[in-house]
């Protein structure tokens, strides 16, 4: 290159200096000569048409390639070192030049020979030196625009494709929406479905009941398909229970005035059976609050009112229960004089026969009300129980034994035991006792005769069992009739104290009741299922005895004689006079000497005045301020290895609280024979 700067027309630098500003990213014309003048005078020519970079040699002309894009490249094809030819070689063999247009600049070789093996090499035009300013501008202003074309090109289309793209991905996403929608409804819908419940839009002044719209399973719930409703509007009416007609009808006039409804009610379904519903609704209003329609729920709430009729029931049992063992203990009070009393009789008097007699039956009849308050403890759950492990096998033989004279010919009793039942872990006399009241209770509900079938076996309760027992393994005997049957409004009944279903003078209404005691007690439970008409199964469920071992027959008969055991001072203190006078006897009769006095303070009192005068202290448990065992902890602090005796009616251990382990208990009613024995034990603990 031979022209230097000065040779550029001075109306080109005019024409260059009144151009368009350039843009922000403006095309790169990479100029490469060796010489510096014809660097300025070529980037003076072209600096308007974008940025001219320059480079010295084809070196440096190769790493400006490496950071960026050009439009064009003007390269000189004379140059020291690497000249134009082999830099065009090495531009077109990397892949991110290879497509940029190469200008070669040149001032000799204007040969074919010289121009082919340019092109050759990747040259895509010629410029002779000296160069003229407008051909040269004219050349690099095609590359450059058609560069910035394509810049704009690619500008739009990445532009589209962004668009495109944050169109496809709005789409997708409302898609996306859209199908979660769907989804939610439908799991709505099946949520809906599941339930017990109907939702319901219900027109204004829609008589009698119309609505127009049900979301919900209608059938799985009354029985009926909403176009059933649709083709007899009368048919809500009409099934409604008659003694809930008038409340539900003032209640929906109700909701006219209020826009509210809320009201429960017996509704017979398509099955015939009734179904407690809560039927709400409020009242829609438009924008404007205009009034549009009624919007309600209508809920199965069968469930959650025979869940609350249990507790009640429960709590009404629970009730009865402490209310019966308080009952209770006042008559074992009464009891324990009246036994005691005849028994003194029996002992001291010398009666005629028909005196005796009339003792006899006077002792039966108050061993008849202790049977009975037994029966009242064990409905209580408050009988002192022995539990152990029974044979149920060798318990067949004992109940028959003792049923062979009261079924009668008519009644047959069928055992079906099966081989490999366990023991159960029971107090032996009670289940006896349970077993026989089940037993005459199924005989009575055969007036006809039949089979009773008493069965055993081995079962497991889970906690997802209905009935009210501990995960664990039990034996459950079932004793199962084929009699009359109990209607459903009575088996709820058939478990409280004094409730029968008998002629008056031929049951007490304590069988079934003492039988639920004693499983509760047992810590197992009464299961009856029953049918009018064909006939009633009782379970009684035991919990299984986990040894091997088994009572194989009832307690031995111990002898009814009293103990003789040498004369003891004794302190009796019971707050009841009558039961203080019969047991102070029966201690005399017994051959002991004794002061009976009526509160724990005067006991107390003769203590601390005398110490060594006693040898025993027998004392009520329920006495008022001071209980028989704080009677007890005071006397020890006076006489330390005073023996001690309780006394008391209440039957349940637990009541008698904080009683010193080496203190005996006795519970009234007693006989001498079991006073006798108590006293004896008492002495021998300390």
């Amino acid at each position: 290159m031979t022209r230097s700067t000065a040779e550029i027309p001075v109306a080109l630098r005019a024409e260059r200096d009144h151009a368009a500003p350039a843009e922000v990213e403006r095309p790169r014309v990479l100029l490469v000569d060796d010489d510096d003048r014809n660097l300025l005078a070529v980037a003076t020519v072209l600096e308007d048409l974008g940025e001219v970079v320059t480079a010295r040699s084809g070196d440096e002309a190769l790493r400006h390639l490496l950071k960026g894009e050009f439009a064009v490249i003007l390269l000189d094809v004379y140059m020291p070192g690497m000249d134009g030819y082999e830099a065009a070689q090495i531009i077109r063999s990397r892949e991110q030049s290879k497509r940029i247009p190469i200008v070669f600049l040149s001032a000799v070789n204007k040969e074919a020979e010289h121009l082919m093996r340019g092109y050759e090499m990747g040259a895509v035009d010629y410029v002779f030196k000296p160069v003229d300013p407008i051909i040269l501008r004219s050349k690099v202003a095609v590359f450059v625009d058609l560069f910035a074309k394509t810049k704009e090109i690619e500008r739009k289309a990445s532009q589209e494709q962004a668009l495109l793209d944050v169109a496809l991905k709005a789409n997708a996403e409302r898609l996306k929406a859209e199908q979660d929608l769907r989804r939610a409804e439908q799991r709505q819908a099946v949520i809906i479905q599941s339930l017990p419940i109907i939702l319901y839009l219900e027109p204004l002044g829609c008589k009698p009941r119309c609505p127009r719209f049900v979301s919900g399973d209608l059938h799985a719930l009354t029985g009926f398909n909403f176009s059933d409703v649709v083709e007899r509007p009368e048919l809500w009416h009409e099934r409604l229970h008659r003694d809930e007609k008038k409340r539900v009808l003032a209640a929906l006039d109700e909701r006219d005035q209020t826009g509210r409804l809320s009201v429960e009610y017996r509704w017979k379904c398509a099955d015939g059976t009734y179904r407690h519903f809560h039927d709400q609704a409020v009242l829609l209003k438009d924008p404007q609050g205009n009034p549009i329609e009624y919007a309600g729920t209508l809920t199965d709430v069968t469930d959650r009112r025979l869940l609350e009729s249990q507790l009640v029931q429960a709590q009404k049992m629970d009730a009865i229960g402490k209310l019966t063992g308080g009952i209770a203990h006042d008559f074992n009070n009464l009891l324990a004089a009246v036994i005691g009393g005849i028994g003194l009789i029996e002992r001291r008097a010398k009666l005629t026969e028909e005196d005796q007699r009339i003792l006899t039956m006077t002792k039966r009849a108050a061993d008849q009300g202790s049977e009975l308050v037994r029966r009242l403890l064990a409905f209580a759950r408050r009988q002192q129980l022995e539990p152990a492990p029974i044979d149920i096998a060798a318990l067949h033989d004992g109940v028959n034994d003792l049923l062979s004279h009261t079924l009668g010919g008519l009644v047959e009793l069928q055992w079906k035991i099966a081989p490999d039942v366990g023991a159960a872990f029971a107090d032996r006399p009670q289940l006896e006792l349970a077993l026989m009241n089940l037993i005459i209770n199924a005989r009575d509900a055969m007036p006809e005769g039949g089979t009773i079938v008493v069965s055993a076996e081995n079962r497991t309760a889970s906690d997802d069992d209905p009935l009210p027992l501990h995960e664990g393994d039990y034996v459950v005997i079932s004793v199962i009739d084929r009699g009359c049957g109990i209607s459903p409004e009575l088996l709820d009944k058939v478990l409280e104290p004094f409730f029968t279903t008998k002629e008056v003078g031929k049951g007490t209404g304590l069988g079934l009741s003492m039988v639920y005691g004693f499983a509760k007690q047992t810590g197992g439970t009464l299961n009856i299922e029953s049918k009018v008409g064909v006939g009633t199964c009782t379970e009684l469920w035991l919990p299984r005895a986990t040894g091997n071992a088994a009572r194989k027959g009832p307690r031995s008969n111990v002898s009814q004689d009293p103990v003789a055991q040498r004369s003891l001072r004794i302190l009796l203190i019971d707050d009841h006079a009558e039961v203080r006078g019969t047991t102070a006897a029966m201690l005399r009769d017994l051959g002991h000497s004794t002061v009976d006095v009526g509160t724990g303070a005067e006991g107390v009192e003769i203590l601390s005045a005398d110490e060594r005068k006693f040898d025993l202290l027998v004392t009520d448990y329920a006495m008022p301020r001071l209980s028989g065992t704080e009677v007890i902890k005071l006397a020890r602090q006076h006489v330390t290895d005073l023996p001690a005796l309780i006394v008391t009616g209440y039957a349940d251990m637990d009541e008698v609280s904080e009683r010193p382990s080496d203190v005996g208990l006795l519970l009234k009613p007693f006989t001498v024979h079991d006073l006798s024995r108590a006293v004896q034990g008492a002495v021998e603990s300390r």
